[in-house]
């Protein structure tokens, strides 16, 4: 449901359960099965999918549901074309198919996880991730210089997995919290071969910083969040990025009074309401945080899609026209549309009632802690003219807030030439010395 929003770094949208475990490469071949069951979701035989769930699966996504998770992929990422294949993995008691299919705009993995009784127990989709080679880390890195270690980040109810990048030496160190951007994102932001938190995570402890990152709650909780009556960003990201930071504080070897959090898209928009929920939280840094509400963030990535060619195909004009018929929709929600549970686009409707006239730049304003905000010139999804601009608007003459963009990089902070697209996510690369450096010394100077 999360990449629906459009900020996190492709078209996607995850919408029911995933399963988060240690994969291991002997499976029981699940793959036929799955690729009947996209090829129902491809005819419109939504009754006839639902059958196939689990009752946990029923309760979360209901045949109406299904449709609309349907029809917001299409709005995304434009007309389904064709199964490319599929694959099958096992994770904890369920086998899990990715089947890899080509739309409009995008290629895309929908995966499928089946319980030991052949009932469909998970379903999200993600970005086409073909099987990458093994992740290495950048020059920047020194292996000498920190440690890893294995931490739970959550409140009762919700243990996220999570991994603590400490510096070597006694300490006390500064620290970081990374919060995610939309989507059922993993601890290291993978993004086919790139891993933008793992380059942040392992850059900055080589420079002194410790740095806290964790599973998201819809990655290891997908359905149970699904399930979530009048669910909204606080229980999708705030709340666990708070809970990191309690931990942080109760950390030996960090500084408690030296935490400091940056957010990445959807997490950069939500550094506002971070910040103003833990005044005590030392500095705060938004990368590639957007400002706008998110359909229209919807509205214009359809667009940019549609035009890159500069040729508007049909499907295309159809996405833009969905994708403004959803920003009418949220902006005629009233506050009993946003506890009556009813779905919009694949979200609930107290999650976009919730976002609707959140302004990050101008809630910003209030804030005591000092910022730091990061832009990557190229990026198309959270751009330098609208997004950056805005920012820069609201906050130029604030003391203690500082302005960085990069001419090179995208919405990953990767670098790239000429017009970004979608395919260029897929090439693989690392968040440049530049950023960390940039980072590092800015967290130095907070005093």
């Amino acid at each position: 449901m999360q990449r629906v929003i459009g900020l996190a770094v492709i078209v996607t949208v995850c919408l029911a359960a995933s399963v988060a475990a240690v994969q291991t490469p002997q499976a029981a071949d699940v793959s036929p099965q799955a690729r009947a069951f996209v090829e129902m979701l491809e005819k419109q035989q939504f009754a006839a999918a639902e059958a196939l769930f689990t009752d946990q699966m029923k309760a979360a996504l209901p045949e109406d549901k299904l449709r609309a998770t349907w029809a917001t992929l299409a709005m995304q990422a434009g007309a389904f074309k064709s199964q490319r294949g599929a694959r099958v993995e096992v994770v904890g008691d369920m086998r899990r198919a990715i089947v890899t299919c080509d739309f409009e705009r995008a290629a895309l993995d929908i995966i499928v996880a089946y319980n030991p009784a052949g009932l469909i127990g998970g379903f999200n989709v993600r970005p086409y991730a073909p099987p990458a080679a093994p992740w290495a880390p950048p020059a920047y890195v020194d292996p000498t210089k920190y440690t890893e270690s294995d931490v739970i980040v959550g409140g009762p109810g919700w243990p996220l997995p999570g991994t603590l990048t400490m510096p070597t030496g006694a300490g006390p160190f500064a620290a970081v919290v990374l919060v995610h951007g939309s989507g059922p994102n993993d601890r290291d932001e993978s993004f086919g071969p790139n891993k933008t938190f793992k380059d942040l995570a392992l850059g900055l402890a080589s420079r002194g910083v410790a740095v806290l990152r964790y599973e998201k709650r819809s990655k290891v909780f997908g359905a149970k969040m699904a399930a979530l009556p009048n669910m909204t960003v606080k229980d999708e990201s705030v709340d666990d990025a708070l809970m990191a930071v309690a931990l942080l504080r109760k950390t030996p070897k960090v500084n408690p009074a030296r935490i400091v959090v940056i957010g990445h898209s959807l997490g950069g928009m939500l550094i506002p309401r971070i910040g103003s929920a833990d005044a005590n939280i030392a500095g705060l840094i938004s990368m590639a945080g957007a400002t706008n509400g998110l359909p229209e963030t919807i509205v214009r990535q359809n667009r940019y899609f549609a035009e890159a060619d500069g040729r508007v195909t049909a499907d295309e004009q159809k996405a833009i026209d969905d994708a403004e018929g959803l920003v009418k929709a949220v902006a005629a929600l009233t506050p009993a549309d946003a506890v009556s549970g009813r779905m919009i686009q694949g979200a609930p409707a107290s999650y976009w009632f919730d976002l609707r006239g959140y302004d990050p730049p101008t809630s910003a304003k209030s804030l005591k802690q000092p910022m730091l905000i990061l832009q990557g010139e190229r990026d198309y999804q959270v751009t330098m003219a609208d997004d950056f601009a805005k920012w820069k608007a609201a906050l130029s003459g604030k003391a203690g807030v500082t302005f960085h963009t990069y001419p090179a990089l995208n919405h990953l902070f990767l670098p790239g030439a000429g017009k970004s697209l979608p395919a260029e996510y897929d090439v693989a690369g690392h968040v440049p010395v530049e950023v960390i450096t940039d980072i590092a010394a800015w967290i130095a100077a907070l005093r």
